[in-house]
């Protein structure tokens, strides 16, 4: 389930420190929150790897996993607030500001392509 994103370019975070400088340096970055669920492996990894497809596509890509680096995800989950704890999830930062986000249920029971049409779309307003 690591790999998945791993092989599409994604780096794992797995500490505190690690997260907070891929989330807050230059550029653009998509920041997935893995999971061991049913729409992670059905929509959401699916969905992250074809939004890498189009003409844009952020400058850095990172993911943090759920139930597993559990220090690292709670601090990513820091930089997404106000939105709540949700797994899987999918952030995209602008210069160190979430600029675009879905939600567990933006995720569950929509298909890999919705969900990379929906990041393709933040991928042409901010990177």
């Amino acid at each position: 389930m690591k790999s998945e994103l791993v092989t599409a370019g994604f780096v794992e975070l797995q500490t505190p420190d690690q997260v907070d400088k891929a989330l807050t340096q230059p550029g653009s970055v998509l920041c997935v929150v893995n999971s061991v669920c049913g729409c992670a492996a059905g929509a959401a990894r699916p969905g992250a790897r074809q939004s890498l497809t189009g003409n844009k596509r952020p400058d850095h890509l990172v993911t943090v996993f759920a139930g597993v680096d559990t220090d690292a995800t709670n601090q990513a989950r820091k930089h997404f607030l106000p939105y709540p704890p949700s797994s899987p999830s999918m952030a995209l930062f602008k210069d160190g500001k979430l600029v675009h986000f879905l939600e567990r249920h933006h995720i569950e029971g929509r298909s890999a392509e919705m969900i990379a049409d929906n990041l393709k779309m933040a991928y042409d307003e901010f990177c």
